[in-house]
């Protein structure tokens, strides 16, 4: 297969987060709103083009209170800074169909390299549409503190409201 535009399919995709809860469960969401284009042979990513954008505001945990939270100057701060971005600036193959996809992670204003683990999961026809459309998983975590996310309340029993890791993982498929 030669390189060609991609273009995300947000009706099969998922960009998720888990981040822990007040040291005994996970707090899940998602975001409603994204774009992305990669420019790659969907079978050799290794000099592929990714640009991924999420607009913040559209965060989604299933608690309206909680994402009104999320959006305000404690959290994301979605009036100064509506986008998360990801652009891929490095991507080496593991395995035939898994790769490290690094690149620059921006949220609230600040850029600092991430890595995702990526499988390749196909490239398929559509019957319903006759495009070609290819499928990926991934997985990340970062430290929101390094992102200047550092809103937190301590617990009665010790420790804080909420976990700084925050797991990122990703469901993709792209269309020509």
């Amino acid at each position: 297969m030669e390189k060609a535009v991609w273009k995300i399919d947000k009706a099969h995709s998922v960009v998720g987060f888990t981040v822990k809860h007040m040291r005994i469960s996970n707090v899940k969401g998602t975001f409603d709103e994204f774009e992305g284009t990669a420019e790659a042979d969907p079978n050799d990513l290794t000099d592929a083009s990714i640009d991924v954008k999420i607009e913040a505001a559209s965060i989604n945990t299933k608690k309206k209170k909680r994402d009104n939270h999320l959006r305000s100057a404690d959290f994301f701060d979605v009036e100064n800074y509506p986008y998360v971005t990801f652009k891929a600036t490095d991507i080496k193959e593991k395995s035939k169909e898994r790769y490290d996809v690094t690149g620059d992670f921006t949220m609230r204003g600040v850029t600092k390299p991430v890595t995702f683990d990526v499988t390749f999961e196909g490239v398929a026809k559509d019957p319903m549409t006759g495009e070609e459309a290819a499928g990926f998983t991934g997985s990340t975590a970062i430290s929101r503190e390094d992102f200047g996310v550092t809103w937190n309340a301590a617990l009665e029993t010790g420790g804080v409201v909420i976990g700084d890791e925050v797991k990122i993982n990703i469901e993709i498929q792209i269309r020509k």
